[in-house]
C-alpha cells in the first residue's frame, strides 16, 4: 500500500528533479553510521577525516559500497567484500563520462 501511495510523488520527483538533484538529496538524507551521521559530508568526516568534496575515487566508492547498510559496513574498515563491491563502483565511475559527470563537485556559483 505504502508503494502505490509513493508513486505519484516519485513520479513528480522524477519529471521535476534533475538526476543529480536526486542523488544530492538523498545522499544527504540518508543515514551514513551507526552513530546517526546524516549525509555525506559526515561520512567522509567520519570515515576519512576529511570533507566530501576532497575524497578521492576509492574513498567515494567506499562510501557508496555502504549503503545500504552503513551499520555493518565501515568505510574505515573495508572487508574484502566491501573492497571488492567498491572496486565494481569505482570501475563503473571510470568509464561513465555520464556517472563522472554527474558526481564531480560543481564549479562556479
Amino acid at each position: 500500500m505504502r508503494k502505490i501511495l509513493e508513486f505519484p510523488l516519485a513520479l513528480w520527483i522524477d519529471l521535476v528533479l534533475p538526476k543529480r538533484r536526486q542523488l544530492e538529496i538523498y545522499l544527504n538524507i540518508v543515514e551514513w553510521g551507526p552513530n546517526g551521521e546524516f549525509g555525506a559530508q559526515a561520512a567522509a568526516r567520519r570515515a576519512f577525516n576529511k570533507p566530501a568534496r576532497d575524497l578521492n575515487a576509492r574513498e567515494a566508492a567506499l562510501l557508496a559500497a555502504m549503503l545500504p547498510n552503513p551499520r555493518r559496513r565501515d568505510a574505515r574498515a573495508p572487508t574484502p567484500a566491501l573492497a571488492r563491491l567498491a572496486g565494481i563502483y569505482q570501475g563503473r565511475m571510470a568509464t561513465s563520462p555520464a556517472l563522472d559527470a554527474c558526481v564531480r563537485p560543481r564549479r562556479g556559483p
